[in-house]
């Protein structure tokens, strides 16, 4: 019997996919006040595009520079104005990629930071891994820099397990972003379960 070959995600070289040549800023979907994008009561964004294309993404139609209506000032605003209730504990950037979308969560990120400080927490998933991000253009750095948690990763259906805390597969890790930009090295973070 011929065994077929298991289709993985893309990988792309440093810098080869940038959010200037991609981006449409479409926005995907916007929910606020879940659970399940995070630690706490959360806002999630989840951008338009992404070209990793994994086998068995869980958000598939969002893979499409253009799904979705554009991003609006209005949609910001409304953003804000969620976080700002005390049971929020902060915006989750899902996708689609937002790494491949970092005019809108720059944008956003920005925002939140001058409106709230560090007093709201921001999450971020990525298809890119911690070691390829440092590789990568200023934007998506720049993006880094704002974000205090990232899931980083492709999502690999051979190693899907839904048991995981706040991640599809094992090859994922949830990593403390300025606990690692200090020590120059990927540091976990404190409060994984499994």
């Amino acid at each position: 019997m011929k065994k077929t070959a298991q289709r993985l995600p893309k990988n792309p070289a440093p810098q080869e996919w940038l959010a200037a040549d991609l981006s449409q800023q479409y926005i995907a979907s916007y929910k606020p006040f879940n659970f399940v994008d995070g630690e706490g009561v959360r806002c999630s964004l989840y951008v338009s595009g992404c070209k990793f294309n994994c086998p068995g993404c869980y958000n598939k139609v969002a893979q499409n520079f253009h799904f979705g209506t554009p991003y609006t000032e209005e949609l910001e605003d409304q953003i804000i104005n969620d976080l700002s209730q005390s049971y929020v504990q902060g915006l989750t950037l899902l996708g689609g990629e937002p790494f491949l979308n970092t005019q809108v969560c720059i944008r956003l990120a920005k925002r939140i930071r001058q409106e709230f400080g560090h007093t709201k927490d921001i999450w971020s998933w990525t298809g890119y891994t911690w070691d390829e991000l440092m590789l990568e253009s200023a934007d998506k750095l720049e993006l880094l820099s704002l974000i205090d948690i990232l899931v980083d990763g492709r999502f690999l259906e051979a190693q899907k397990d839904l048991t995981l805390q706040f991640r599809g597969s094992a090859n994922q890790r949830i990593i403390d972003v300025p606990k690692s930009l200090a020590t120059g090295q990927v540091e976990i973070w404190a409060n994984l379960v499994k």
